[in-house]
């Protein structure tokens, strides 16, 4: 009969072979790239027309078999192929999703995996230079090493963004990176930092809802640790302290027009009498562009900006009226009409 070890000396096995992946202090960029690029894997599933790509990435956070990636379409496949850095290919199953996050735990039949140190890390500062690793446009097939990209993190903000017409369901913090990350492909690579610790998880390819251009984001590693913490646990997934709210901006007096088309612009169809828009000299056919300092395009998204505002706190408009620009202080958020 074969002897089993100790549960701690498995623990032990498996922590020695995160802690392998680790690049030494001192290690080079390259020695730090490679690294990164053995932790990520490639993953193919269903799609294969045109905005259905059949491939993205996805990253080994436990030496036992554990990999995350994005939730997508690519995992509706009955099979799901995974390939690592060596070229060694396994069945994935889907373990759990967090919707919330639009994250998936997939795990193989797999233990000693070249994983990363997985750990929810404080969120680093902006300016800090990061690489990012993934499958771009599907271009490392078999034991080809994925690509590694060079960038700086440019902002850490809420997300706002959508995908056709839809809007993203995620709307917590991530970092926004100054390299183009969104691809086909990407989705579900690694960021990581100079010394090659886990910073992040590459998202999909959105758009912003402020202006509509593409946006190359990461989910925060923290935000990873809860998703991952919820999928094994089976319980739903905790709420997010920065999930996005609507405020009726009727409650302070300003009437948008309806939502005809998607996207149509947040103009002032009437303003009600004896209301604090009123008294701040907000008009019919007023163009809003700001609602509490956050750019607007949409009746959404002026509801969702005004909401974030802390009850009691200001709710700040700036108009465009007669070319000319213009701002209000419609005075303090009502706390009573904010719903999720």
């Amino acid at each position: 009969m074969t002897a089993r070890l100790p549960l701690a000396c498995m623990m032990a096995a498996a922590l020695t072979a995160v802690r392998a992946a680790v690049p030494e202090p001192g290690a080079t960029p390259r020695q730090v790239a490679a690294a990164a690029a053995r932790r990520v894997v490639k993953l193919y599933g269903a799609g294969g027309i045109r905005g259905l790509e059949a491939y993205q990435s996805g990253i080994v956070v436990s030496a036992d078999g554990h990999i995350l990636t994005v939730f997508s379409t690519v995992l509706d496949a009955d099979l799901v192929t995974c390939v690592f850095d060596d070229g060694r290919r396994a069945e994935a199953r889907v373990v759990g999703v967090d919707p919330r996050r639009e994250l998936a735990l997939l795990s193989v039949d797999a233990e000693h995996l070249t994983a990363f140190e997985f750990v929810a890390r404080d969120r680093v500062r902006v300016g800090t230079r990061v690489l990012a690793a993934s499958n771009l446009f599907g271009v490392a097939v078999g034991d080809e090493r994925v690509s590694v990209q060079r960038g700086v993190i440019a902002a850490v903000v809420p997300l706002e963004a959508r995908r056709a017409s839809a809007e993203a369901p995620y709307g917590g913090a991530v970092y926004l990176l100054d390299c183009t990350t969104s691809n086909p492909g990407s989705a579900g690579g690694a960021l990581v930092d100079a010394r090659g610790e886990l910073l992040g998880m590459l998202g999909k390819e959105s758009r912003s809802m402020a202006n509509g251009v593409w946006l190359n984001y990461a989910i925060p590693a923290d935000e990873l640790v809860a998703g991952y913490g919820a999928i094994l646990s089976g319980a739903p997934p905790p709420a997010l302290a920065s999930d996005r709210h609507r405020f009726d901006v009727r409650a302070v007096g300003v009437v948008l027009v309806p939502d005809l088309l998607d996207g149509t612009p947040p103009f002032v169809d009437a303003v009600v009498a004896d209301s604090p828009a009123a008294a701040a000299d907000v008009r019919p056919d007023d163009l809003v562009i700001v609602a509490g300092g956050r750019p607007v395009a949409s009746r959404l998204a002026v509801e969702e900006a005004v909401g974030a505002v802390a009850a009691g706190d200001a709710i700040r408009l700036t108009l465009v009226r007669d070319g000319a620009i213009v701002e209000a202080d419609l005075g303090p958020r009502p706390a009573d009409t904010e719903s999720p």
